[in-house]
């Protein structure tokens, strides 16, 4: 055996030094190359390891030859001596004259050219066919993510003229495999078809060609093992176990099979819980943090919950890295589980300094001033996410992230870096609708969000439909004082026409503007009031009702004065296109003085979201507002409120509750309205957890009446039905199918009704 590495290495050796011719020794007074095309002589003099001066050797010139090989520029490479002149003689690769793909698709063919360039493999690249060899695999891969599992790549390398080629990769795609059937083994506890809903992989629906759901992702497949885990150890089972995952496909590449075997265990409750490790806090107040209760089912939900509010709660205090540990102790026995919370809380840190990064326009009191985190003070966690969620609330910034590194050299400090990437706030925008009650609606708007980075706002407006019509210019300054006190102006010309509506006919145009402040009394509450002058002139029609004439006649058709206005807000929602939990109060007044016009207008609501389980949710809203004259006036009809419609009662058209005129059928309105609704909230059955769509079945109540007037309960309209909302790529669209409950003789409905609208 000891022979067999000579004779190897050898003839390694000779391989390398066989395009040197055998010579020897000498001095090099000159280097020619030959053979290039496209290359530079001086990129091959950078590789040669030989220079003009240097004694050539048999050693040095297999070197050369292999450090010429290893630029991968050549095809072949030969040294010959032509006295002692070094012959370089230079065979290129070939270079790559064009890309083409035939046959794709699923995929863009510049996306996937940018894709090849990053792998070294593009156009006017030197060819190499380990790079092509790789680029088709990672093709395969890509179209294997896609569900394309039957996809056949050929590739065509065609030698072109003046040592190039061309790559021509050939597409087959092949449909799409769909997933036909998904069975958990071993399930006892539950039924399989209850498990399969929480997995976001399903089997062809009538809604998977948009979700794309009955496509196999290992991800999403990932997730969904996750979720069952999660059911499971949140109801008890402890010992719950996934033991194989197999997925399976048909010969013709068409069908996946995915078959999950789990081991579901005994179902345990808590026994007891108790605090240990070094606890800062009195042990009632860590207590109270406790969602573990002995006597409870075991849930690793709880656990994770407990942990975490004990750490939120001793990193409001300064203990940033605190670590709280569950050790559980298994009675297999009694099937019960017992836990102790070791608290670590770590060492007591503080902000040294808090800096801004990625603002290029934005100035940095833009972002410092809506910091709850102080610098040289401890850390508190609590108002670290505040901070974070209120520079994200500004929508400035595509991305905002908060990172808290420890300070070099010491043990108590750390950084608060605030990283923020910046999005355009400006934008010029045009807008089309349709709605059930408006007819075709056109908008636009010129808006700069952050002007000069100074975090002001301004914009100019249009809204126009056969019912209203709206120009509207604004400012708004968010920080007019230090203290958050904002400040804005604004100016508009309003034409309203209730022709085509079922209210009493008549028209308005107004004009006016105002001066408005907001004023934060908490992180969630605000005060806003404001101060405008309005003028207003009343157009009445031959089909205008009787009481609304005689009002005219009586106090004139134009109407100039102050409004004023106040309100108070509690928003503490937690989102705004999938609400799962939080509430929203608010109390509105409106009040108006003048020569010809003094009146007052209220308005409360109270809406709620109570989340029941993680899909399901329950909104309850309350509205009710009344308004009146005073000092002698009454008021003005054109100020009455309305119900009906969506947004209201739904089922009954836009604005028909109330009082009805005699003589023309129309709704007058009234200067009294109540409203309340119910909803229960699901997500679309075969949609997973995609939360573009949203399911409700609702119940609506609501009436308008007169100040003159009593409420009775058999006066309000009840109706119920179920309501779409879907948050398509065109825009928002919500549709609601109601049945009225208690329809009486000269109601008009309309079960169904929609908005709908898109941005361009």
């Amino acid at each position: 055996m000891k022979f067999i590495f000579p004779f190897f290495a050898g003839l390694v050796a000779l391989l390398i030094s066989a395009s040197a011719v055998a010579f020897s020794p000498f001095v090099v007074r000159d280097i020619r190359v030959e053979g290039i095309q496209r290359t530079e002589a001086g990129t091959v003099f950078s590789y040669l390891p030989v220079k003009v001066g240097d004694t050539l050797t048999e050693d040095k010139a297999a070197q050369a030859i292999k450090a010429l090989f290893g630029t991968g520029f050549f095809k072949d490479v030969r040294l010959e001596v032509e006295g002692d002149v070094l012959v370089v003689l230079i065979e290129e690769r070939p270079a790559i004259a064009s890309l083409d793909f035939v046959g794709t698709k699923a995929f863009d063919k510049e996306q996937l050219r940018k894709g090849l360039r990053e792998v070294g493999l593009s156009e006017s690249r030197i060819f190499d066919r380990s790079l092509v060899e790789r680029a088709e695999q990672e093709l395969k891969r890509q179209y294997l993510s896609q569900g394309h599992y039957a996809a056949q790549i050929t590739t065509t390398v065609t030698p072109l003229e003046r040592n190039r080629v061309g790559i021509t990769f050939a597409v087959d795609e092949g449909e799409i495999a769909k997933i036909r059937q998904i069975n958990i083994v071993g399930t006892k506890a539950f039924k399989e078809k209850e498990l399969l809903e929480f997995f976001r992989l399903t089997t062809p629906g009538w809604l998977t060609w948009y979700t794309k759901n009955d496509q196999y992702s290992k991800q999403k497949l990932s997730g969904d093992l996750e979720t069952l885990r999660s059911h499971y150890l949140d109801r008890g089972y402890i010992e719950f176990n996934i033991e194989s995952t197999q997925v399976s496909i048909s010969p013709d590449k068409q069908d996946i099979y995915i078959t999950v075997n789990i081991s579901e265990g005994d179902q345990y409750s808590v026994s007891a819980v108790k605090l240990a490790g070094e606890l800062l806090l009195p042990e009632d107040q860590l207590l109270k943090l406790v969602t573990i209760k002995p006597g409870k089912l075991f849930s690793r939900e709880d656990v994770t919950a407990t942990t975490k509010a004990i750490s939120d709660r001793l990193s409001n205090d300064g203990y940033a890295f605190a670590n709280v540990n569950a050790a559980p102790e298994i009675d297999k026995e009694k099937k019960r589980v017992a836990f102790t919370l070791f608290v670590d809380p770590g060492r007591r840190v503080y902000v040294r300094r808090i800096q801004v990064q990625g603002n290029t326009r934005s100035r940095d009191e833009v972002i410092r001033r809506e910091m709850r985190q102080m610098e040289a003070a401890w850390y508190d966690g609590e108002k670290i996410n505040k901070s974070r969620t209120r520079v994200d609330r500004l929508g400035y910034f595509d991305e905002v992230t908060v990172e808290t590194p420890a300070v070099p050299g010491t043990t108590d400090q750390v950084d608060l870096n605030v990283n923020v990437k910046e999005k355009a706030t400006g934008n010029m925008m045009l807008g089309a609708g349709l709605s059930s009650s408006e007819g075709v609606v056109f908008s636009g708007s010129v808006q700069q969000q952050n002007l000069f980075g100074s975090g002001k706002h301004v914009g100019v407006g249009f809204n126009t439909s056969k019912i209203n019509k709206l120009y509207s210019v604004s400012y708004t300054d968010p920080f007019h004082t230090i203290d958050g006190v904002s400040r804005g102006f604004d100016a508009y010309y309003k034409d309203t026409n209730t022709e085509s509506l079922t209210v009493a006919t008549y028209g308005t145009q107004s004009l006016g503007g105002g001066v408005r402040y907001g004023l934060p009394i908490g992180e969630d509450d605000f005060i806003n009031f404001g101060l405008a002058v309005d003028s207003t002139k009343i157009k009445q029609t031959a089909n205008t009702p009787v009481r609304f004439k005689n009002f005219i006649a009586q106090n004139g058709d134009s109407y100039s004065g102050l409004i004023g206005t106040l309100g108070w807000a509690k928003d503490t929602v937690d989102s705004r296109i999938y609400p799962m939990n939080g509430y929203l109060v608010q109390l509105s007044g409106e009040m108006g003085v003048g020569s010809s016009l003094k009146y007052y207008r209220a308005n409360a609501r109270y809406q709620r979201y109570f989340p029941l389980g993680r899909e399901y949710a329950l909104m309850l809203n309350g509205e009710y507002g009344f308004a009146d004259g005073f000092g002698g006036r009454v008021l003005p009809f054109y100020k009455y409120s309305y119900a009906g419609g969506v947004g209201s009662v739904r089922g009954y058209k836009n604005g028909s509750l109330g009082e009805v005129d005699a003589a023309t059928g129309d709704r007058l309105g009234g200067d009294r309205r109540f409203v309340a609704n119910a909803e229960f909230l699901f997500p679309m059955p075969g949609g997973g957890l995609d939360k573009s769509f949203r399911l409700s079945a609702f119940t609506d109540a609501g009436w308008v009446w007169g100040v003159d007037q009593k409420l009775a309960v058999g006066d309000m309209r009840y109706s119920a039905g179920l309501a779409l909302s879907w948050t398509s790529p065109m825009g928002p669209l919500k549709f609601s199918l109601a049945q009225p409950l208690n329809k009486k003789v000269g109601d008009q409905t309309q079960r169904l009704q929609f908005q709908m609208g898109t941005m361009f």
